[in-house]
């Protein structure tokens, strides 16, 4: 079987769809984890956000934001938010699943769906939004080589998980971290069916029940 459907088959079994729909009704985002197939290994598609931004400005990101009035649901704010950020017509995303969301430090339950891409894709960054658009391989999340952790209230899950990756087409260096590491090294242990080097807390055959209990731990103070 090919890379891409073995790996589709594989994070489809994650999908949470409407299991988590008792939540209490908080504010929603949500982030598109764009995959890819390139030189025959997974990666994923990242932007490091506009410094003229209000809340993290020149911080590494997927694309997303914010529920808009108009959108259906979590899938439609990903793809609206990919599309306005870096032209990614949402025709060309094949969307695999959504994973179990996490309230970020703003109060906002944030819910990534993650979805193929064409490897020939050429963004077209707004720069109003987003500064620069990369690639990472998704093997990258689950080693330890450039890994770091600290504990501290900014983690969402105690420990705060820390990447410095060096772009080999630009040569720039991105601190990636806080929950979009974590929904890196996340979606890097589903599809890869590998352990992290590092301790994340979570047992990549079953990711739900550890980050249903987050949840409810942070909803139950609610």
């Amino acid at each position: 079987m090919h890379i891409k459907e073995k790996t589709i088959a594989i994070l489809k079994q994650f999908d949470v769809g409407n299991k988590l729909a008792s939540l209490p009704l908080l504010p929603k985002a949500s982030v598109l984890i764009p995959l890819m197939v390139k030189n025959g290994e997974l990666c994923t598609l990242m932007t490091l956000r506009s410094k003229e931004l209000r809340t993290s400005a020149g911080e590494v990101c997927f694309p997303g934001g914010k529920r808009d009035p108009g959108d259906r649901d979590d899938v439609d704010t990903a793809l609206r938010e990919a599309e306005e950020e870096i032209g990614l017509p949402p025709a060309d995303v094949q969307v695999v699943c959504r994973l179990v969301p996490i309230i970020n430090k703003s109060g906002l339950l944030v819910t990534p769906v993650v979805g193929f891409i064409d490897e020939s894709f050429c963004p077209s960054p707004n720069p109003a939004e987003v500064s620069a658009v990369f690639t990472v391989p998704l093997d990258f999340f689950t080693s330890d080589k450039h890994h770091y952790a600290t504990h501290g209230a900014a983690g969402m899950m105690g420990l705060l998980h820390s990447f410095y990756f060096v772009d080999p087409d630009s040569g720039s260096q991105y601190h990636i971290w806080g929950l979009t590491a974590l929904f890196a090294i996340l979606v890097a242990a589903l599809a890869l069916r590998r352990m992290p080097e590092f301790d994340v807390g979570f047992d990549p055959e079953d990711p739900l029940s550890f980050f249903q209990r987050i949840l409810h731990r942070k909803t139950s103070k609610l």
